[in-house]
């Protein structure tokens, strides 16, 4: 079982950034996908972007062009950097470790960073 911990939610205002950062307890090289999922309040959760062991990205649309998913094998973190944040990207992020690629069914979860976005 692989533990995952969030760390660099935070207010921002509209327009803001911040890079949230996943530490995982293994080493992360074999692990076939990581990503970030978000689940905002009344609202299910859903994937925001994801990285493959080689390297392929995957976004939402949603935070296409906003967002970058990028992995450091070496030090078993992930990180998303989120940029140009709008009111409706407000939820909690969560980090996700799929050793498999089976899905978000199968694998591990962190307990999650709050990101809000208000003025």
């Amino acid at each position: 079982q692989v533990q995952l911990v969030e760390s660099g939610g935070g207010l921002v205002q509209p327009g803001g950034s911040l890079r949230l950062s996943c530490a995982a307890s293994v080493r992360i090289v074999s692990i076939a996908a990581m990503g970030w999922y978000r689940q905002a309040p009344g609202k299910q959760r859903e994937l925001v972007a994801a990285i493959t062991s080689g390297g392929k990205t995957n976004y939402a649309d949603s935070v296409k062009g906003r967002f970058t998913i990028s992995r450091d094998n070496a030090k078993n973190m992930v990180y998303l950097y989120t940029n140009s944040l709008k009111p409706e990207d407000t939820a909690v992020y969560y980090c996700h470790a799929d050793p498999y690629g089976r899905g978000p069914n199968f694998g591990s979860w962190g307990q999650g960073t709050q990101v809000t976005v208000s003025s």
